[in-house]
């Protein structure tokens, strides 16, 4: 979910050198007028998925066709937050554009409502993101030691 602290926890990965990509951003992801929102390029994601890394590599992103790339990860967590939480971080990040207009904010709550749960239902661990960063960051490393 937006403000979860998926690009918080991604840049803390980078920094200690694992292989990260945001992928709620081209060339990774483009608009979809038939999918009502944003997609994943599949040829894209497809080849970075398949390369061979020396380090595991984290992916961060929210599409509504991820699903079916859920097979090729060794582990999908929901990064997870209450909702006020989450709205209060959209409010102040200044990283981040997205849902600083009302109608991304409906959009986004709409979302918590309607996403969340599925996501909550398709993922193999979900991480509270209250905690701080450093401990968010290493559970997501010890998910990733032991599926991998």
């Amino acid at each position: 979910m937006s403000g979860a602290g998926k690009s918080t926890a991604l840049a803390e990965f980078a920094r200690r050198g694992f292989d990260v990509v945001e992928t709620d951003v081209p060339p990774w992801s483009e608009w979809s007028d038939a999918a009502g929102g944003y997609v994943w390029r599949e040829d894209a994601v497809r080849e970075l998925l398949e390369c061979e890394r020396a380090t595991p590599l984290y992916v961060s992103g929210a599409v509504t066709n991820q699903g079916s790339f859920y097979a090729q990860f060794a582990a999908i967590v929901l990064l997870s937050a209450p909702h006020d939480v989450l709205l209060r971080r959209i409010e102040s990040r200044s990283t981040n554009e997205y849902g600083k207009r009302p109608e991304q904010r409906e959009r986004v709550i709409r979302d918590m409502i309607q996403v969340e749960p599925l996501l909550r239902a398709t993922c193999t661990h979900e991480l509270d993101t209250t905690r701080p960063v450093a401990d968010v960051v290493a559970a997501l490393i010890a998910i990733g030691e032991k599926a991998g």
